[in-house]
Parts: C-alpha cells; structure tokens; sequence
C-alpha cells in the first residue's frame, strides 16, 4: 500500500478532476503490475496496473492493492470493479473507501458479490492524507484551499506604493529558491486565485514557468470587472473571473468565464460553491492580503504556507496572521517558510 500511494503522486494534477489514485498487483510476494490514474479521461489505475502485468494468469492468483475503492459506475471509463472481476483477482486491498455518492461502497459491494475477498482500510490515515483534496471535494463540497503569502521580516506583505514601479508588475519579497518553490506549489494544484488588487497592481501571469509542470486554472475575484486587455489574464482563455452579481456585463464580449456572487453576504462561502460546480477541486490562494484575510476571518481554507525573508520594509501593507503555532518551519536559503493545518477547517 505505501508503494501504491508513493505511485499515486504521480497522478496528483494531471488526474483532476478525478483523483490521484495508485495500484499495486502482487503475485507470490512479487510485485506483478503497478498503474497511477491516467490524465483526465484516461484509464484508472487499476486499469493501468492490470494492463502492465506481463503474465495474465498471474492474475487469478495474485492480490491487488488500491488507495481508494474502485470505481462501480461508467463515467469516462468502465467500472474498475468489473474489470477487476473479469480478471477473477481473488484479493483486493483497499485503503480508503471512495465518499463520491456514485461510489460509496458499491465497488466494495460488487466485488464481494462476486466472491472477491475484500479487505478496507489498510494504511488508511496515510490515504486520506494523500486524497485529501479529493476527499474535501466530496464531502465538504468545496475546493480544497491552501493559502500562500511572502512577509518580510517586519511583518509587511507589500511595500508602500512609493516604493513601487509606476508599471504593474510584482514586488518580490522572496529569495529565487523560493520563487521556484512557489511555482513547484503551483503545479500541484487545480486552480491559483487572486483578487483585483493584486491584479492591477502586479499584473501577473500565475503560471508554471519555473518549473515543469501543468499551470493551474487562474481565478480572479474582480467585482466590478476592472480587467483589460493590457492585463497578462486577459489572453487566458481558461480564466475564470468573479464578478459581483448585480453587474451587467455581455459574457460573449469577452475570452473566458465569469461567474457571478453576491458579495454583501458570505461571498468566500458562495465563491467556493461556484467554483465546486465548476470542479475544482483545489485552490492556491496567492493574496492580497484583503483576500487572504477573507479566507482566514471565514475559517474556510486547510493549508497555509508563509515564507518569511530576511528583508525589512519598516512601512507598507501589513501581512495576515495565523493565531497559532505552525506545524512544521523549513530553511529555504535565506528565507523561513512555515507550514500551518487548519483543523478545525469549515
């Protein structure tokens, strides 16, 4: 089980929005197939680990290991179950049980229907942490959110606007180790949001570019469209941008999606169900800090990550804070980068 969840890091982003699971097939104490969800669309990783096992026969002998349930209903795919028991596999291991509604057990209840031993939560902790974006996706109903934000030492998350370029373009607070972190953090998620401010006043791209990877999907809180074609988004045709409900605006007249909310009321909450029907499953939440700060007066976000630089703005704008201890702090060059978990996330 520890090398299928090892396996299923490869699927992190490229398996949304279905999850990242991993799979391992043992015959006689020997690892027979191995597979990892394939991009979105493709096989599972049953499929994949079934297809990569030389011998077929080994197969009515052998035992398979799997991070999550496998799938009982036809999506993109056949049902994983019925493959399995095509193939009479007599053990199936499994380390989570899949909360999706279309799922819920009935892979489980397929499988010992048809005689299959079955045994659930194996390694079931390390599962969860590995789906646990998934597993917010489906039970909370809402994207998974991990907030990012640069600080100097003094506690400022941006310098005083006469101190910045008369262009929009980004202030950097951060070493370039920790630039190239951030773009590796980036990669691993869905989708990268930010507000108007940090919009019209940085005009970035948020994308990947330092680092090999898929670029997240850009969403931009901006409720009364200050956006133009000068903006870098702009020409990003899979931006969504969140305007206030009440503008009127001709969605045609412009190069990707704009999703309304009300704003007077709840909008973190009502931005997070907008963006679950849109099925994002993850969130990196990169500022400013009025955004941010949302998140965190809402308790809706799980992850925070805080680098921290040796410089000293000494006046500007002043950088969120999380009232509790981090979990864990790491040296990156010049900069400290801490690590917080929400638990008592909403």
């Amino acid at each position: 089980m520890n090398r299928a969840i090892e396996l299923a890091k490869n699927a992190i982003r490229s398996a949304y929005p279905n999850p990242a699971v991993g799979c391992v097939i043992v015959s006689k104490n020997s690892i027979i197939g191995e597979g990892f969800t394939s991009p979105y669309g493709g096989p599972h990783a049953e499929v994949n680990a079934i297809k990569s096992v030389q011998d077929p026969k080994l197969l009515k002998n052998a035992t398979l290991y799997v991070t999550l349930e496998p799938c009982s209903h036809f999506g993109k795919t056949p049902p994983c179950a019925d493959l399995i028991i095509a193939h009479k596999i007599p053990t199936v291991i499994i380390g989570l049980k899949d909360p999706n509604p279309k799922v819920a057990g009935s892979g489980i209840a397929a499988l010992k229907k048809q005689g299959v031993s079955v045994h659930q939560g194996i390694l079931e902790e390390k599962c969860k942490d590995h789906h646990k974006k998934f597993l917010c996706f489906q039970i909370k109903k809402r994207p998974y959110i991990i907030l990012k934000w640069a600080e100097t030492k003094d506690g400022f998350i941006a310098p005083h606007k006469t101190k910045r370029a008369s262009t929009a373009e980004p202030y950097w607070i951060s070493s370039e180790a920790s630039k190239t972190r951030v773009h590796l953090w980036r990669s691993k998620e869905q989708g990268i949001l930010i507000g108007v401010n940090t919009l019209l006043e940085d005009n970035p791209s948020l994308d990947v570019r330092r680092v090999s990877g898929m670029n997240p999907t850009p969403i931009v809180i901006d409720p009364h469209l200050q956006i133009n074609k000068s903006y870098n988004l702009y020409r990003n045709k899979d931006l969504i941008l969140v305007v206030d409900h009440q503008l009127e605006y001709k969605a045609s007249d412009y190069p990707f999606s704009i999703v309304s909310i009300d704003f007077s009321k709840n909008s973190i909450a009502q931005l997070l169900k907008k963006l679950h029907q849109l099925s994002i499953m993850s969130i990196f939440v990169e500022g400013g800090a009025f955004t941010i700060n949302s998140f965190l007066t809402a308790g809706l976000w799980d992850e925070a990550r805080v680098i921290r630089s040796r410089n000293n703005f000494e006046d500007g704008l002043t950088a969120p804070v999380i009232p509790f201890k981090a979990t864990t702090v790491e040296q990156l060059t010049t900069d400290q980068i801490s690590y917080y978990l929400n638990n008592g996330t909403n």
